[in-house]
């Protein structure tokens, strides 16, 4: 199949599956005689996985690893519950650093009056960086 039937199947853009097979995530797919990119089915069961695994958030070098650890029938799944494990502590990590932000920035709105005057203590707070000290924000 062509480059865009392969990317309706598996919900992967054409764009990003070129991506995907530029950073070594897909083999390079073959081609025909007149140089156009031809998938299997296999191709776009891969694409789906990566795509799943996209959407929950693992980058691109924890995808290649989860696609090795699926590819290899001899893992221990504990390995991918390890690298499973990994990423959710990332999540809290950037959960965490969220609230952080929210706390500053609810801080610096409860202190602005939200009136017709020009003094804003949300403005002199990030061009002062008083905002941002020891909040967990850069």
């Amino acid at each position: 199949m062509n480059i865009g039937t392969a990317a309706k199947r598996s919900g992967v853009p054409a764009k990003t599956i070129r991506y995907y097979e530029g950073v070594g995530l897909i083999p390079s797919a073959g081609r025909t005689a007149a140089g156009y990119r031809v998938y299997s089915d296999s191709d776009v069961e891969t694409l789906r996985f990566i795509h799943r695994a996209r959407t929950l958030g693992f980058s691109v070098r924890e995808v290649s690893a989860l696609l090795a650890l699926w590819h290899d029938r001899g893992r221990a799944s504990a390995d991918v519950r390890a690298l499973a494990l990994d990423h959710v502590a990332g999540i809290d990590a950037r959960i965490a650093e969220l609230q952080a932000m929210r706390r500053t920035l609810m801080a610096l709105v409860d202190r602005c009056a939200g009136d017709d005057r020009p003094d804003c203590p949300i403005l002199d707070g990030l061009a002062t960086g008083d905002c941002c000290h020891g909040k967990g924000v850069h």
